[in-house]
């Protein structure tokens, strides 16, 4: 009986090394890059290259999804709506969806599976061929080469994405609303930008400011501890896109219960 017992308690204590092991090397991660953010060098063309890659390589899959969440809610809405005789309230309902949750949400996802996993694949190519380690000794050091900039160029152009995506939704919304529902234009546009808050406006913007932070930091951190080959840059490549997406709804329900309670 007690060698069971010290049995299951020593594979208790293996299962939970790993996780518990990965999450102290991502707060160390963390930790260093951001107190790296004020250190020069700041390798400022190399923020321009990922704020091109992220911002610009991303603008075609966020402007035709955010067009296409926002025309399918409106349908959606369109039809609930029609039963109570208050169609006119799709324009209120389409926006503060879109600037609330839905508009932050799928914008980081998009760029999460697109970027996230761009850099975990890219770190993780360099670790493998030892360009990392070749980087360490010659004296620069790849948390500020790497990982920085791409943390920076994360946080700049994913408020700003989202933004776009944000009133190319109501757009879509607007088509809906215009050609399906007959509602007028600027009965549509005014009750949208009337049922918007400051605090709206404020969750819309502070929520892909957070997602930023956790696409980066994830997508990097998975690259640099990749090992194993190609197989290994794969598997975390795999490992970035899941883990940043699970973080992506964690976060937003713990920042939407803050601004609830507000």
């Amino acid at each position: 009986m007690l060698a069971s017992k010290v049995w299951e308690s020593g594979a208790l204590l293996d299962f939970l090394k790993t996780p518990i092991q990965s999450l102290q090397d991502f707060v160390i991660l963390g930790g260093r890059t951001f107190a790296n953010l004020f250190r020069r060098p700041h390798y400022a063309d190399d923020i321009a290259i990922q704020m091109d890659i992220i911002g610009v390589g991303s603008l075609p899959i966020v402007l035709l999804t955010g067009f296409f969440s926002g025309a399918v809610m409106g349908l959606q809405m369109s039809r609930a709506l029609s039963t109570y005789g208050a169609t006119g309230q799709v324009g209120n309902i389409v926006s503060i969806t879109l600037v609330r949750e839905l508009g932050p949400v799928l914008t980081a996802l998009l760029v999460a599976g697109r970027n996230a996993s761009g850099m975990a694949s890219e770190l993780g190519s360099m670790k493998v061929t030892e360009q990392i380690d070749a980087m360490r000794a010659l004296g620069t050091d790849p948390v500020q080469k790497l990982v920085k900039p791409r943390l920076i160029a994360t946080c700049f152009v994913l408020p700003l994405l989202t933004i776009i995506a944000d009133f190319v939704g109501m757009f879509g919304g607007w088509v809906i609303a215009a050609t399906i529902l007959q509602l007028a234009s600027t009965q549509y546009w005014s009750s949208a930008w009337r049922a918007l808050s400051y605090s709206d406006i404020a969750q819309g913007l502070l929520k892909p400011f957070a997602f930023a932070i956790i696409i980066s930091l994830v997508g990097c951190f998975y690259g640099m501890r990749t090992t194993g080959g190609t197989q290994g840059v794969g598997r975390s490549t795999t490992q970035a896109v899941v883990v940043a997406s699970v973080w992506i709804f964690v976060t937003t329900f713990f920042i939407t219960r803050i601004f609830v309670s507000i």
